[in-house]
């Protein structure tokens, strides 16, 4: 799988109709009402534009919002942040670094264990991988983080 992830023309039109508003359009999808939210199962979330993995359900948890909340990035570089004025008070808005596709935004009322942060993204931004699939789907170097390799069980005995 390339690690070009950025943003085509091709990708932009198999978006639906919510996918290309919310990351084209910096829209927003309606809490309780979108995919993820209540998404428990192990693997991860990348963007739905251009494939980019972005977080994974080891750092997703339940900010009670009804959108999928992460305490931090797969990557540090997988998210930028820029400040956005459009409800006239600041809010970091959150965008994936290689397609450059609206998220959601970043708040600082998550878990202080893990940093304080609580990335709180739409559903229609992402699509999951389970960890299952990620070999299959060119995610396999991402494996490691929801089943030990033999070197993990090496070390572990």
């Amino acid at each position: 799988m390339s690690n070009d992830y950025r943003k085509t023309p091709e990708a932009l039109s198999r978006l639906t109709d919510t996918q290309y508003r919310v990351t084209q359009d910096d829209g927003t999808e309606p809490a309780f009402r979108n995919t993820y939210w209540d998404n428990h199962d192990d693997g991860i979330y990348v963007d739905v534009v251009s494939g980019q993995p972005l977080f994974s359900s080891i750092d997703k948890y339940d900010s009670g919002t009804g959108w999928p909340s992460f305490t931090r990035p797969i990557d540090s570089d997988a998210v930028t942040t820029k400040t956005d004025w459009k409800l006239l008070m600041p809010r970091t808005e959150a965008r994936s670094s290689g397609a450059d596709s609206h998220l959601g935004h970043v708040f600082r009322d998550g878990p202080r264990d893990a940093g304080g942060l609580r990335y709180c993204m739409n559903s229609a931004a992402l699509r999951f991988i389970p960890a299952t699939e990620l070999d299959a789907q060119g995610y396999g170097e991402y494996r490691g983080l929801f089943h030990p390799t033999t070197d993990d069980q090496e070390h572990a005995s």
